[in-house]
């Protein structure tokens, strides 16, 4: 028998994180926000599993996430068979949701007929990506989601971007940071594009993932990668030269109108640009909203209108969605429109903690009831007694045992937003 002995870690796993209780403090205050400002427009909280069946998740609708999939393989006899007839492929049955959209989609193929419609969705919970953890990306996060299904008209869209936009502005209006801009595409204007300069359906998905690296590559390197994955150097040009063309946001738009003529129902443009004003008129004027014909949305299973917000002085975005109208068909064999809008939480929550000189407080009016080591037990019984009575008024009491160096334990507690103590010492 090996006595050797077991190291243990006292680390996390790289890419996720301990919750420290000022971190869970401002989680749980900013939770709270979002859920109390998404309950004004409607939207009612549902909670789906964890893990996913493999299947939905490997259904070639997550775009690059697919490959950042944290399996679970199968458990006993079943997972003997694959390993002895080498089905190593088959070895995985469920896995880590890597979004909420998938889950979303099977929970409503499941239980559309106890819910409502339209059904204004909210879901918030982990999610799991086996990717390279860096500043502002992990492996496991938060995100928060609403959602509109069974709505086929825009009334959706106009809904979710102008309840992110308030919600994002009352948020980041204690940091004062109040330029907000919502960038919107459509996916069916990006295919008419790519059909245009030549290429064929079978190259749009690839030619999108390039266009989506644009803001990071640039022109040169979006042709680079086109010609490299083998898409011929005439289309690469005529698909190129209306974005190098453009010198500003009407310009592309009339130059996309005419570029698309023929292909792409007009009422696509309309509707776009009605979005656009209805969300306008509907918040506040600080917020912008644009047409951005390079903006893409990395998953494979968006088929009309895709946006992002972004905020002034970053360069990274803060929230983005778009409709997904062919995704609840893949369960039921009939499509349902559905449109959605997910927040970047722990981006947020990375602004406020770098942004916030105070941090999240226990709260007003709190107690520290500090009891010496030897106090009496009928004194014990009196503390605990006043502290629950106090409780019951509303009031926060924590009862600690005193430390010796009492201006330390003070400050801390202090520090925590402990508002009152108390000192008992033992009774003579």
């Amino acid at each position: 028998m090996s006595d050797k002995k077991t190291k243990f870690i006292k680390t996390p796993i790289k890419g996720m994180s301990d919750m420290l209780p000022s971190d869970m403090r401002l989680r749980e205050s900013v939770l709270s926000r979002i859920k109390k400002s998404y309950a004004g427009y409607g939207f009612m909280q549902i909670e789906t599993p964890a893990m996913e069946h493999i299947e939905n998740l490997c259904s070639n609708q997550g775009g690059e996430n697919e490959k950042l999939i944290f399996k679970v393989l199968k458990r006993g006899a079943a997972l003997q068979r694959d390993l002895e007839n080498g089905r190593y492929d088959e070895m995985a049955d469920s896995g880590l949701r890597y979004d909420l959209t998938v889950p979303l989609a099977r929970y409503y193929a499941n239980n559309s007929e106890q819910l409502p419609s339209p059904f204004k969705a909210l879901q918030i919970g982990s999610v799991w990506r086996a990717d390279n953890p860096q500043k502002g990306r992990f492996r496991q996060f938060t995100q928060c989601d609403i959602d509109i299904l069974g709505d086929e008209s825009n009334i959706a869209e106009i809904e979710l971007i102008a309840a992110t936009s308030q919600m994002l502005l009352n948020l980041l209006s204690d940091i004062d940071i109040s330029g907000l801009t919502v960038h919107l595409n459509d996916r069916r204007i990006l295919r008419a594009l790519c059909l245009s300069a030549g290429f064929s359906e079978e190259d749009i998905p690839s030619v999108l993932i390039s266009l989506d690296k644009l803001d990071k590559v640039g022109i040169e390197g979006v042709r680079m990668e086109l010609l490299e994955n083998g898409c011929g150097k005439e289309q690469v040009e005529n698909y190129l030269r209306i974005y190098e063309k453009s010198t500003g946001e009407e310009d592309f738009a009339e130059s996309i109108t005419s570029a698309v003529y023929g292909i792409l129902d007009i009422e696509v443009i309309k509707s776009l640009q009605e979005i656009m004003r209805s969300v306008q008129a509907m918040i506040d004027p600080t917020v912008s909203i644009v047409f951005d014909p390079t903006l893409v949305r990395g998953m494979g299973y968006y088929t009309g209108p895709v946006f992002e917000v972004t905020l002034d002085g970053y360069n990274f975005s803060v929230a983005g969605g778009g409709r997904y109208d062919e995704m609840i068909g893949k369960f039921t064999g009939n499509n349902v429109p559905a449109c959605g809008f997910s927040i970047g939480f722990e981006r947020i929550i990375t602004i406020l903690k770098e942004k916030q000189t105070d941090s999240v407080k226990i709260g007003a009016d709190s107690l520290a009831i500090l009891v010496a080591k030897d106090i009496t037990r009928e004194q014990k019984t009196e503390v605990f007694a006043r502290a629950k009575k106090l409780r019951s008024e509303g009031r926060t009491v924590s009862v600690l045992p005193m430390k010796r160096n009492l201006n330390a334990q003070f400050k801390k507690l202090e520090e925590e937003g402990f508002t009152e103590f108390e000192k008992v010492y033992r009774a003579d």
